[in-house]
């Protein structure tokens, strides 16, 4: 495993894709709390945290069921959207690839199944701007010092967004759709300042 540089090691815990400062206005503080608790231990909500929050915000709850749904079929919505990209790029995982060696493609992978961790916060919290500048900028600073491939980044958002709507009823996918547009759009603009 390539050991990582102190300046990779301050980025990756400045590199904080969500902020709840926004939500103040629609949640009570005990609420946050359990989105920021989820969020500090990097892990989807559970089962418990969905029903308090459902129980503190009941105006914002309504598509909770969704934030568990794409969490209890996280697996396989990343699974495909690892094989879209390696479908679109092949070569991103040999060496010389992007994603070379196996451990920076294992990141890249994990980082998947984070985004769409941040995307269930979103949906469960009825915010769609869920993001935080500060923390996507270390991240854009993060992935241009890894030299991490940005154009099968973005190919991989837009493909948990489409593997994720499809595991969701068509009546709402239309609802569903600005939350995975947010982030992707925000790392879409990572492209043009690292090139």
């Amino acid at each position: 495993m390539t050991q990582l540089t102190e300046t990779v090691k301050q980025l990756i815990a400045k590199a904080r894709i969500v902020s709840f400062i926004e939500w103040e206005q629609s949640h009570p503080q005990a609420a946050i709390a359990i989105f920021q608790a989820a969020d500090d231990n990097l892990r989807y909500l559970s089962d418990e945290d969905l029903l308090q929050i459902k129980t503190l915000s009941p105006n914002n709850a309504g598509l909770i069921p969704v934030a568990e749904l794409l969490r209890d079929r996280a697996a396989e919505i990343v699974d495909e959207a690892r094989e879209k990209v390696l479908a679109s790029y092949p070569e991103i995982i040999q060496p010389g690839g992007g994603l070379y060696p196996p451990e920076r493609a294992q990141a890249c992978w994990r980082d998947f199944w984070h985004f769409l961790r941040c995307i269930t916060y979103g949906i469960a919290g009825c915010h769609t701007e869920y993001t935080s500048p500060t923390g996507l900028h270390y991240m854009n600073l993060l992935y241009q010092e890894l030299q991490v491939p940005i154009e099968a980044m973005v190919l991989g958002l837009k493909s948990i967004k489409t593997a994720s709507l499809k595991c969701c009823k068509p009546n709402q996918q239309e609802t569903l759709a600005p939350y995975f547009d947010h982030l992707i759009t925000q790392l879409a603009t990572f492209k043009i300042q690292s090139s």
